[in-house]
């Protein structure tokens, strides 16, 4: 069993900065994807930026150019850097990484930015 633990998250003024940190444990033999998610009251969850296997990085465009997604191979941690947010980024941000017997998910961080 593989188990995601998130954390990083909280209140921050409008232009700020936070860093999440999602970290796997258990038996995990290769993740092939690694990703993090967004869901705002209201709103369907989406995806915000993913990396994969081998290096390849996709985000929202809502996002490009202020979120950075990377990884620490070692530790079997993805992280997911934010700067200069806006208060349209306030959401529940999860994790979810793909191994080879399936998919995870973290247990979820709320980001709140304030105005």
């Amino acid at each position: 069993q593989v188990r995601l633990v998130e954390s990083g998250g909280g209140l921050v003024q409008a232009g700020g900065s936070l860093r999440l940190s999602c970290s796997a444990s258990g038996t995990i033999f290769r993740i092939n994807w690694m990703g993090w998610y967004r869901q705002a009251p209201g709103k369907q969850r989406e995806l915000v930026a993913s990396l994969t296997r081998g290096g390849y990085t996709n985000y929202v465009d809502s996002v490009k150019g202020r979120f950075t997604i990377s990884r620490d191979s070692a530790k079997n941690t993805v992280y997911l850097e934010m700067n200069n947010l806006k208060p349209e980024d306030t959401a529940v941000y999860y994790c979810k990484i793909i191994v080879t017997d399936g998919d995870y998910w973290g247990q979820g961080t709320q980001v709140t930015v304030s105005s």
